[in-house]
C-alpha cells in the first residue's frame, strides 16, 4: 500500500508539473492576480460548507449521542484537513474525526458507525450532483464526446456506491468476521464488530435523520459551485452558475475517482482544464481556478492539523500516567 501510495503521489506531481508548464505559468499568474480578494471570498464559502458537513455528520448520531455543534464541525474540519493534507487516501481523516468523537463521551462503535453512513451520504449526494451537472451539460452543449466519458464515469461511479452500500449490510460485517478469524483475532474485535453493525443498523433505522443530513450534504456540494463561479467571475470569465455546476460536479468528481492522488494534485487541475474548455476558459485560468481552490485546501487544512495535534496532546497528557 505504501508503495501504491508513493507511486500515485509521484505520478500526480509529475502531472501537476507538466499541467503547469502546459497552461503557462505567466497565464497562471495573471488569473491568480486577478483573482485578488476573491480568495478570500472562495476560503468562505468553504467554510460554511464544511460547517454545514459537519452539522450533517452530527445529524445521524441519535438525539441523546450528538456531540455539540460548534464540536462537530471542528471535528468535520479536522477530518478535511486530514484527508486533504495527508497522504491518506482521502479516508483516514474520517477515522480521525470519528475517533476524536469520543473524547467527548461518543460511543466508538456509534461514532464508527454514523462516520461510514455520514461518507457513504457524501459519496451518494456527490454522485447526484455530478448527475446534476451532466444533465446540465447536456442541455447546454448537447450531446458530444465528453457527455459520453462523463455517462461511462457516473455508471462506474453508480456501480461503486452501490456496493459501498451493499458492504454495509450484514454482508460487510460478515467478510470482516471472516478476515478476523483467518488472522486469529475473536474475543472483543468480534465484539466490536457486532457493535459497529447494529449501530450502522441503527443509524439507517432512522430515515428522517438520514434524509436531513443527505439534503444537507448536497446542498454543500452546490455551495461549492459557488467557489467557481466567484473565482471565474474575477478572472473576468463572467459564466453562468450553471456553468459553475457543471464545472464543480464534473471537477470534483474527477478528484473524487482518483482517490489515491494525495490531494489529487494534477488529476484536479486537468479536469479544470477540459471542463473549461468547454466554456472557451483557457487552460491558465483553468489551472489557477484549481489553485485558488487549493488556498482554501490550506489555509482550513492546516489549522485542522493543528486543533488535531493539540487535541491528541491533551489527551496524551491528561491519561494517567502507568509505572
Amino acid at each position: 500500500m505504501k508503495r501504491i501510495a508513493l507511486l500515485a503521489g509521484i505520478l500526480g506531481v509529475t502531472l501537476f508539473g507538466v499541467l503547469i508548464a502546459f497552461s503557462g505559468l505567466d497565464d497562471i499568474g495573471a488569473a491568480i492576480r486577478a483573482t485578488g480578494w476573491a480568495t478570500l471570498a472562495v476560503v468562505l464559502l468553504r467554510i460554511f460548507a464544511l460547517a454545514g458537513a459537519g452539522i450533517a455528520w452530527n445529524w445521524l448520531y441519535p438525539v441523546s449521542g450528538r456531540l455539540g455543534a460548534r464540536i462537530a464541525i471542528l471535528l468535520r474540519f479536522i477530518r478535511e484537513g486530514v484527508n486533504q493534507l495527508l497522504p491518506v487516501g482521502a479516508v483516514g481523516g474520517d477515522v480521525v474525526g470519528a475517533r476524536l468523537a469520543t473524547f467527548w463521551g461518543a460511543d466508538g462503535a456509534v461514532s464508527g458507525a454514523v462516520t461510514i453512513a455520514d461518507v457513504a451520504l457524501q459519496a451518494a449526494t456527490q454522485f447526484a450532483f455530478a448527475l446534476v451537472g451532466a444533465i446540465i451539460l447536456l442541455f447546454l452543449k448537447g450531446n458530444s464526446e465528453m457527455l459520453d466519458y462523463v455517462i461511462g464515469g457516473l455508471l462506474f461511479g453508480a456501480a461503486l456506491i452501490a456496493c459501498f452500500f451493499a458492504v454495509q449490510a450484514r454482508v460487510g460485517s460478515k467478510l470482516l468476521t471472516a478476515v478476523l478469524r483467518r488472522l486469529g483475532q475473536t474475543g472483543k474485535a468480534q465484539d466490536l464488530v457486532d457493535r459497529l453493525w447494529q449501530a450502522l443498523a441503527g443509524v439507517y433505522a432512522g430515515p428522517g435523520r438520514v434524509a436531513v443530513a443527505a439534503a444537507l450534504h448536497l446542498v454543500m456540494w452546490f455551495v461549492g459551485a459557488l467557489e467557481v463561479y466567484v473565482a471565474l467571475h474575477a478572472m473576468g470569465y463572467p459564466i453562468s452558475y450553471a456553468d459553475a455546476v457543471v464545472i464543480e460536479s464534473l471537477g470534483q468528481a474527477v478528484r473524487g475517482a482518483a482517490f489515491a492522488v494525495p490531494g489529487g494534485l494534477g488529476v484536479q487541475e486537468g479536469g479544470f482544464i477540459a471542463l473549461c474548455a468547454l466554456f472557451a476558459i483557457p487552460p491558465g485560468p483553468a489551472v489557477a481556478l484549481s489553485l485558488v481552490k487549493r488556498v482554501a485546501d490550506i489555509s482550513l487544512g492546516l489549522p485542522g492539523l493543528f486543533a488535531w495535534q493539540v487535541l491528541e496532546g491533551r489527551r496524551a497528557f491528561a491519561a494517567p500516567s502507568r509505572s
